[in-house]
């Protein structure tokens, strides 16, 4: 349960949803590079199912997130609808959810989160496009044809897009912001749908833009957050001087990108 975690007083975020984020901690992922990120700020757990659609997130979620809960997040990440876009398959099984459903299925995610208390707060990422080519050459044999177009990607992300703008709820358009790369079909994707380092690093771009602009008080920005215990100590190292120490817990050096 969402509720064991969130201790000593940091923000809670929890990264909800399919592969995208079951997987987010692979690869130099978005959810690891977030974790590094917020480091001595806040604790991010990974509530992430590989191959569910937006239909068995519903029917679970009270179990994910409890009312009953001690702790509520402070943040909640959301992903469906990969799967959900997928093509419907003549047996009537597989993940793939009808458009109308999948819109009223995200509105009830996202109103149940809203109603876990005043503190929480909700991003939804949207249905990122796919390389369909290399999507076909990755399938496994044991599957099925996988009928994932990104023409149905785009049609579910915008449902996304436009269901957080009736709710008035932050949204990322992955769709978009993926594709505005040039060479994104080559180098955004480990297998032609989940993300290789160079998609996750747009993911993370987008989520701190989210937090960094959102009037949200108090601000979850991590620049913004304090960094827990992050006072002077005399254990520190010691500096050149040899008469004094000198603080890390703040430093960013070991990160090749500088995030803002």
């Amino acid at each position: 349960m969402v509720g064991v975690g969130g201790g000593g007083g940091r923000p809670l975020f929890v990264l909800f949803g399919s592969s995208i984020v079951q997987y987010s901690f692979s690869n130099d992922g978005w959810g690891s590079i977030l974790a590094d990120i917020y480091a001595r700020k806040a604790d991010i757990l990974i509530r992430g199912y590989a191959g569910w659609n937006s239909r068995r997130a519903t029917q679970v979620i009270e179990q994910i997130f409890p009312k009953d809960a001690s702790v509520h997040p402070d943040l909640v990440i959301v992903y469906f609808g990969g799967n959900d876009s997928m093509g419907y398959h003549p047996s009537g099984l597989g993940p793939h959810v009808p458009l109308p459903e999948y819109i009223e299925n995200m509105r009830s995610i996202a109103n149940y989160l809203k109603s876990l208390s005043e503190k929480t707060h909700i991003i939804f990422l949207s249905c990122p496009p796919v390389n369909e080519e290399k999507l076909r050459q990755n399938t496994s044999n044991a599957l099925s044809e996988l009928a994932r177009t990104n023409e149905a990607c785009r049609e579910y992300s915008e449902a996304c897009v436009n269901v957080c703008k009736e709710l008035d709820l932050k949204v990322i358009d992955l769709y978009t912001e993926i594709q505005k790369r040039d060479d994104w079909c080559t180098v955004c994707f480990t297998d032609g749908v989940h993300f290789s380092s160079e998609g996750s690093k747009i993911v993370v771009k987008e989520v701190l833009k989210v937090l960094k602009e959102a009037e949200w008080e108090p601000s979850l920005h991590w620049k913004s957050l304090p960094t827990e215990f992050a006072e002077d100590s005399p254990y520190d190292l010691v500096a050149a001087d040899g008469k004094s120490t000198v603080n890390i817990s703040q430093c960013t050096f070991h990160r090749e990108i500088q995030w803002d």
